[in-house]
């Protein structure tokens, strides 16, 4: 091995700060193509490489696919930079001279490769990629690091920059590659209760007191979705979710230790979230939201849905027995929702409310023609289905657009 490709790999092995690049895909198949010690390994290799770029759509734009991997890499520049550090000045160098390289890297053309390939190599017409341009935070003129360095504190570090929903599972925080993509706009109705989510959330984002959130009530009216769609109008903002399910109320401190220092603002979801009179999360719960040792940072707010305001079931038998004080061990059971500093209520709508989501899902979805010959069957639907809910309209128009676009009767 010798000439640009042994030039290349020496310097790609001497990565320092973004190093982490190499166990990214496309990295590493050129990484192992330019270390490639025989004939078959090499041919391997470049099958390896341009297959990466391939699947990921970049089959033109190797620099393009080397400096993603760098804008998402989390690594002690990124992180520091993230959270408003001041970067050594070796750091920042060393960070400096590392993207530098790696848009040298991007530059390499298959014809600088196949210079010291293997005999013969030329005439098997071997797929050839293209070198492309960086991602637009390395483009132009000026000083790679510092053009990162804002990038970092605007919109935090590896997977919290490219992602905005994340679940926690595994002891860990993983990230959600299709969240839900409602918005504000698709939700009809409950403009009272979505405006007081939103008024706190924003609050939340521009480091005024905010409140940890409760919305309770029936079933289909919407909760989830009005979190979910919050985030979706504010993540270019700095919102990110972070989904726990119930029984890893426990792990929170584990969560709290590794957001914390993000400039980033979360909100940790708990979908309909209820409790038995003997789960052990109950407590877990009440710490999280007031008086545990583990306190919530600045940078996160609770938001919860559940269909009971007291979030605990409580059944006849609990309040028999023969406990003496059984009435503090009732109101204790009924305590947790007073934690939440903003409780909000989505009720079931009325009809005509229920037909009012109808009609403005029908003109948004372009049935403006259609408002008279649909109360009826919407009405028929909700009957069948146990009752209105603005889910319930949803479905109706679903299936309603797909019957006048096929040009068939409405039932």
């Amino acid at each position: 091995m010798k000439g640009k490709r042994l030039e290349a790999a020496m310097k790609m092995a001497s990565l320092s700060i973004y190093k982490g690049i190499l166990r990214r895909t496309v990295p590493k198949a050129l990484y192992d193509l330019l270390w490639a010690q025989t004939d078959e390994s090499f041919l391997r290799a470049w099958g390896a490489l341009f297959a990466a770029l391939c699947e990921r759509g970049m089959s033109g734009n190797l620099t393009g696919s080397l400096t993603e991997a760098a804008l998402y890499d989390e690594n002690a520049f990124s992180l520091a930079a993230a959270a408003g550090r001041e970067i050594p000045a070796p750091l920042r160098e060393a960070a400096g001279r590392d993207l530098g390289m790696i848009l040298e890297l991007g530059a390499l053309t298959p014809a600088d490769l196949l210079e010291d390939g293997p005999a013969g190599a030329r005439e098997l017409s071997l797929p050839a990629w293209g070198c492309g341009q960086p991602v637009e935070q390395l483009a132009g003129a000026g000083s790679l690091e510092d053009r990162l360095e804002l990038f970092y504190r605007a919109n935090g570090c590896g997977m919290y920059a490219r992602y905005r929903a994340f679940i926690w599972r595994d002891h860990g925080i993983h990230p959600v590659e299709h969240p839900d993509r409602t918005t504000l706009r698709d939700l009809k109705g409950y403009e009272i209760q979505r405006r007081m989510a939103i008024d706190n959330t924003v609050a939340f984002l521009v480091g005024l007191p905010a409140n940890n959130c409760l919305l309770y009530g029936d079933r289909g009216t919407g909760k989830s979705s009005t979190v979910k769609a919050i985030l979706n109008e504010y993540y270019m903002r700095g919102l990110r979710m972070i989904e726990m399910p119930k029984e890893s109320l426990m792990d929170f401190p584990r969560l709290v230790d590794q957001i914390a220092p993000l400039p980033m603002r979360f909100i940790l979801f708990i979908d309909d979230l209820s409790f038995s009179s003997q789960d052990d999360t109950y407590a877990a719960l009440k710490a999280v939201l007031e008086g545990g040792l583990a306190a919530r940072p600045a940078n996160t707010l609770i938001y919860a849905t559940s269909n009971r305001r007291h979030l605990v079931r409580e059944t006849f038998s609990d309040r028999e027995g023969d406990e003496v004080h059984k009435g503090d061990t009732i109101q204790e059971s009924l305590s947790l929702a007073d934690r939440f500093g903003l409780s909000i209520r989505f009720s079931v709508p009325d009809k005509w409310r229920y037909l009012e989501i109808v009609r403005q899902l029908a003109v948004q979805r372009g049935l403006e023609d259609h408002l008279d010959e649909l109360e009826a069957p919407a009405e028929r639907w909700a009957t069948e289905r146990g009752g209105r809910s603005p889910r319930c309209a949803r479905q109706f128009i679903d299936d309603a657009e797909a019957r006048i676009r096929r040009g068939e009767p409405l039932r």
